[in-house]
């Protein structure tokens, strides 16, 4: 392996990470724990994960902190204005399009998310971004057939 590849995880990866033992979100932190790849989030993934936490499953909002430091995620800045209104164009949902523009400033290697609606099914997106984007279990095959 050349190097640990680059994973940015949006809110509902870190999310099925934390609720679930199991799955390919909670691999990917063991991956992370592991440094075998290093994963990324934004402030606003952070934030959305809290939120969602205290909403859906407040007894294990207090786990957030310690899984995203035992996976070794690391906090993205913002992404660069004129990056952010490319993305606009393309992500018809503001929030994912903040997530989208700073993994593509990060230039990741693979972007995970469960968000079929906005993202996995956008093929204009797909086509648009330097990284491919895709599940837990995607990005697991991915990672297996590049790394391993």
């Amino acid at each position: 392996m050349t190097h640990a590849p680059d994973i940015f995880m949006d809110t509902s990866a870190v999310f099925a990470g934390i609720w679930s033992s199991g799955g390919g979100s909670r691999l990917l932190l063991q991956l992370g724990q592991a440094q075998a790849v290093r994963l990324w989030i934004d402030a606003r993934v952070r934030a959305e994960a809290e939120d969602v936490l205290r909403r859906k499953a407040p007894h294990r909002l207090s786990a957030l902190p310690t899984l995203l430091s035992q996976s070794r995620i690391e906090t993205l800045p913002p992404a660069p204005p004129a990056l952010l209104r490319q993305v606009e164009a393309l992500v018809t949902y503001p929030a994912d399009a903040l997530i989208v523009a700073a993994a593509w400033t990060a230039n990741v290697d693979y972007f995970v998310t469960l968000d079929r609606q906005h993202l996995l099914e956008n093929a204009t997106l797909q086509s648009a971004v330097p990284f491919p984007l895709g599940t837990p279990g995607d990005c697991l095959a991915w990672y297996r057939s590049h790394y391993l």
